[in-house]
């Protein structure tokens, strides 16, 4: 699958079919096309003619944009190490520089990642990719693939900017804090083919002398009160007992820390290993920085850190009302507690050995065949009494044997007065390693305000540990519902509990019973793959007027049908007749009511030809297959920012939806609309009434458009990437190429 944002072709950037987006440059054979590759199984070799540096580039400049960064990403394997670089071409295609990657610590017969970042400089109009390996000897080989050049990959969300989250321009992001020096390194390292987050360059965090060291970000970013926040980072320690750590803290308006949640990391080896710490920020709280140390750390030891991510925490549920730090212990057990029993509370050890969520869990572990009572912290059930909250762990037995595990939900009031607890439902644990979900529901009683999750867990042998992980909190609300914006001319849809990891295929069904896919981010959504439990979609392509309901259906990962469920009825309305919408399924943003003037008269042509045959009287006609209609739309404009609003829609040359009021004579039809007319009304200049003239011809509906959207792009991202409004706006045209992140250039 090609990288997004990717300057490079397909065929670049994978060497999938051949070779023939790349060039030697010098000490260079001819190129040879190489199997193994992870992208695509093509990779791209390199065979040096003598001892000494091999380089290798794009046969094509791409275009850029003088003072803007640009990020270079490849996999490489072979003898010797290795370095990439950006190569900065003026408009003559002569070299200005080329900013090149650190050279990796070792060499490397696996595949791994080599990257640099860097701003174009004064002059440059196009870049190439430079691919070096200095060799030993003639006829060596060292082998490339997926390589990407284009904009910073950054994480979305993320409060830093991609010069803090990533060192692959410098390390002017973070300072020394106690016993460190910083620097970059490119250490070998295997990242998922398709894990563009990671680049080469890492943060080395230096001991200077024995003792605990540290470093901290420069960058303090903007936080609100009240909201849960994480900052995760991928640590390598020195060694496996280093107690290498991730640190997330608050800052008030002058500047002073007022709170911090230290993350440790327990590593099974000396690997890349993302550490989670989570807090929600306290009252007075302004900015956040992230801080990562060894405690301890012996004299020259080294702390290297990819991927630095502050944002706020994810949900592992939807509506979820208990904490990340309580549902996925990734810093410890957090507010669990135990209430009676024998059983004692631990984070799991080491970093991935038990883990549904993140890459910890909580251990419960009881010494004897008895039964243990566990309680996690209260936490706010907003909406008062007899409404239905669901409690819910997933549960995974490790060691000995376990009986039943008990969950309830425990009730309080804003006094912290206890009030009880629900019925509570009882779960046999199966003796297979394995995780299970455990849910229980229960109303609200009156007066309460606040919940914990309590769970009887009873032991059947003596040292048995029960594993606890992804434990929720949350008020249940309809699986399925549909609301109509009638002013928007849409439908809005959100399906929540979705199964996490099957396929679903989403139909629209009129009342004549026809089921029509509906669309989505990738397109028609036909056996998509489930990746969150809530999904929130806006059916543009709903008829008006019309009742419609929403089908699902669910399948496993073999294609298997599992099950399905269905909306309630809505209809999304058109109240004037003389109203039509003009829609552009792929950017609904476009999309325009317009007033009718007359609709189509409508032709529809043929291909055909006449042959007069000798001695009969008939000609012969053959025939093609009769053609969609074809006619002109007559409407009009009422004001300047219609008018503007319809261009706009109309530049694309897309494939459109024109929709009107059922009993029209006129079906939703899709249409491309040939050379247009705009027209004056008459009267004074200052008229802003237009006349248009749509010439339309009927087109199928496109399957393979996705609805454009931020995909999780949010205002945080923008202030994350620029210092000021004039550097946005010297980066974006439109306030549409804003929200789409399409730069100019």
């Amino acid at each position: 699958m090609p990288i997004p944002g990717n300057f490079l072709s397909p065929t670049t950037e994978s060497i999938d079919p051949n070779t023939s987006g790349w060039s030697p440059k010098s000490n260079c054979g001819p190129l040879v096309k190489g199997v193994g590759g992870r992208n695509g199984d093509g990779c791209l070799v390199t065979k040096s003619l003598l001892a000494g540096e091999v380089q290798a580039r794009t046969v094509s400049s791409y275009p850029v944009v003088a003072g803007a960064v640009y990020q270079v990403f490849a996999d490489t394997a072979g003898a010797v190490p290795e370095r990439i670089g950006i190569r900065w071409l003026n408009t003559a295609g002569t070299e200005i520089s080329v900013t090149w990657s650190l050279t990796t610590a070792a060499a490397s017969s696996s595949w791994h990642r080599v990257g640099v970042a860097g701003a174009a400089p004064v002059g440059t109009a196009t870049a190439q990719v430079l691919l070096s390996s200095t060799e030993t000897a003639g006829a060596v080989s060292h082998y490339w693939e997926n390589v990407y050049l284009g904009l910073p990959i950054r994480t979305g969300g993320n409060l830093f900017g991609f010069g803090t989250e990533s060192t692959e321009i410098d390390a002017s992001g973070w300072a020394v804090e106690a016993n460190a020096t910083l620097s970059r390194q490119v250490p070998v390292v295997s990242w998922a083919v398709d894990n563009y987050l990671a680049g080469g360059h890492t943060l080395a965090i230096t001991a200077v002398a024995a003792g605990n060291t540290a470093a901290v970000t420069v960058d303090r970013p903007g936080v609100t009160p009240g909201i849960e926040y994480t900052a995760h980072a991928y640590l390598q320690p020195p060694v496996s007992s280093a107690q290498a750590w991730i640190e997330l803290r608050y800052y008030d308006g002058g500047g002073s820390q007022i709170a911090a949640q230290r993350s440790t990391l327990a590593a099974p080896g000396t690997g890349m290993y993302r550490q989670t710490a989570s807090l929600v920020a306290p009252p007075g709280a302004t900015t956040c920085s992230a801080a990562a140390g060894i405690v301890g750390a012996s004299a020259g030891q080294v702390l290297r850190l990819e991927t630095v991510v502050i944002a706020v925490a994810p949900s592992l549920q939807s509506g979820t009302v208990v904490p990340y730090a309580d549902g996925s212990m990734e810093q410890g057990i957090a507010g669990w507690t135990v209430s009676s029993g024998v059983a004692t509370l631990a984070r799991s050890t080491p970093w991935g050995a038990t883990a549904l969520e993140g890459s910890y869990s909580l251990a419960v572990t009881s010494a004897t065949a008895t039964a243990s009572m566990i309680r996690s912290a209260r936490f706010p059930t907003p909406g008062g009494a007899g409404l239905n909250w669901r409690a819910q762990i997933s549960a995974r037995p490790t060691a000995g044997t376990w009986a039943s595990v008990n969950i309830k939900i425990r009730w309080y009031d804003a006094a912290n007065v206890d009030l009880g607890t629900s019925s509570g439902t009882t779960w046999t644990v199966p003796g297979a390693v394995g995780w299970y979900v455990m849910p229980t529901d229960a109303a609200t009683p009156a007066g309460a305000t606040q919940a914990a999750i309590e769970l009887t867990a009873t032991a059947s042998a003596v040292n048995s540990v029960l594993n606890i992980d992804k434990a929720l909190l949350w008020r249940v609300l309809p699986q399925t519902a549909v609301t109509a914006a009638t002013d928007g001319g849409y439908i809005t849809l959100t399906l929540r509990e979705l199964p996490a990891d099957q396929r679903i295929s989403l139909y629209r069904e009129t009342p004549d019973g026809i089921r029509t896919l509906v669309r989505g981010p990738a397109g028609l959504i036909d056996r998509q793959l489930i990746t969150s439990d809530l999904m929130v979609l806006e059916d543009h392509e709903a008829p008006m007027n019309t009742p419609v309901r929403y089908r699902m259906q669910f399948y496993d990962a073999a294609g298997t049908y599992v099950s399905s469920r269905s909306s309630e009825l809505v209809q999304v309305t058109l109240a004037d007749i003389n109203e039509a919408w003009l829609k552009d399924p792929g950017n609904p943003q476009r999309s325009i009511k317009i007033m009718v003037q007359s609709a189509p008269d409508w032709t529809r042509p043929i291909e055909q030809s006449a042959y007069a045959v000798k001695g009969r009287r008939n000609k012969v006609v053959l025939s093609g297959r009769r053609q969609g209609l074809e006619g002109d739309l007559s409407i009009w404009t009422r004001s300047d920012s219609e008018r503007l609003a319809l261009h706009l829609l109309l530049d694309s040359g897309n494939v459109l939806l024109w929709q009107a009021v059922p009993g029209m004579g006129v079906t939703d039809m899709y249409v491309s609309v040939g050379q247009i007319t705009e027209a004056r009304t008459g009267g004074t200049a200052q008229e802003p009434w237009r006349a248009w003239t749509l010439p339309l011809v009927e087109a199928d509906m496109p399957v393979t458009t996705g609805v454009n959207g931020a995909a999780g792009r949010t205002w945080q991202d923008v202030i994350a990437e620029f210092e000021t409004w004039a550097d946005e706006l010297a980066t974006y045209a439109t306030n549409e190429d804003l929200f789409l992140d399409r730069r100019t250039g």
